[in-house]
């Protein structure tokens, strides 16, 4: 479904590919060590909430913005159900197909904006994006878009940073997001500018409460979360009506 975009959301979506681009060889690298390989860990959670489909050889599940292909190397590996991945940055899908070659899958990876998918409606049961949805032009678009593609009481499940629950260990965590992240990632990756995009792009999106109220109101019923490492990051879930 073609989602038009205005002149912002266009500029804004080319900034993101533009920049994801250029991070692409280094950035499961500073994934995993600034995040101390608690990334690993999420990724598992999300695989844990959709068991019942993944188990399901007969089950599709889509990774939205998958990026360099960790979660959806962690879905396929996870159960029997067949796994898609798309991006729109070809530079980070490449990195995924490499990883298909070396842990012997076929995973399927398309070029895509998350926003405008070419698959038809009601087609998955199950749809994952991890640290993208806050990367979208337009939010609400995008969880439409999601909510179209996937079939009837099929499942959605958000991994998205979000804000920290706990006095004292929130500043803590802010001060480094803010100030320490940057520094050593663009000192590793060359381009700073991406890593003063993240803390700048997770302050700017709906904290945990918000974000259930936006799924609620873009065609998600059940909507809940779970808090991860003290709220660090969070996973929403939600079933299409």
């Amino acid at each position: 479904m073609l989602n038009e975009k205005t002149a912002a959301e266009l500029k804004h979506a080319r900034a993101v590919r533009e920049m994801f681009s250029g991070i692409a060889p280094k950035y499961d690298f500073l994934n995993h060590f600034l995040s101390l390989n608690i990334d690993k860990r999420w990724r598992k959670l999300v695989a844990q909430k959709l068991k019942n489909i993944l188990d399901n050889p007969n089950a599709l599940v889509l990774d939205v913005a998958c990026g360099t292909g960790d979660l959806a190397l962690e879905l396929q590996t996870s159960g029997k159900a067949k796994v898609f991945g798309t991006d729109f940055c070809r530079p980070m899908l490449k990195v995924a197909s490499d990883k298909n070659a070396k842990n012997n899958l076929a995973i399927q990876y398309l070029e895509a904006d998350g926003m405008n998918l070419s698959f038809a409606d009601n087609t998955f049961d199950a749809v994952t994006i991890a640290f993208g949805l806050r990367n979208f032009s337009n939010w609400e678009n995008g969880l439409h878009e999601l909510s179209r593609i996937l079939k009837k009481n099929g499942k959605l499940v958000v991994l998205e940073f979000s804000t920290p629950i706990l006095p004292g260990f929130r500043q803590a965590f802010q001060f480094y997001f803010s100030n320490i992240l940057p520094r050593i990632g663009g000192a590793v990756s060359g381009s700073r500018g991406a890593y003063e995009y993240l803390p700048d792009s997770v302050s700017k999106f709906p904290d945990q409460k918000n974000f259930v109220r936006m799924m609620s109101e873009t065609g998600f019923s059940g909507v809940e979360y779970k808090n991860l490492t003290g709220g660090i990051a969070a996973i929403h879930t939600g079933t299409k009506k």
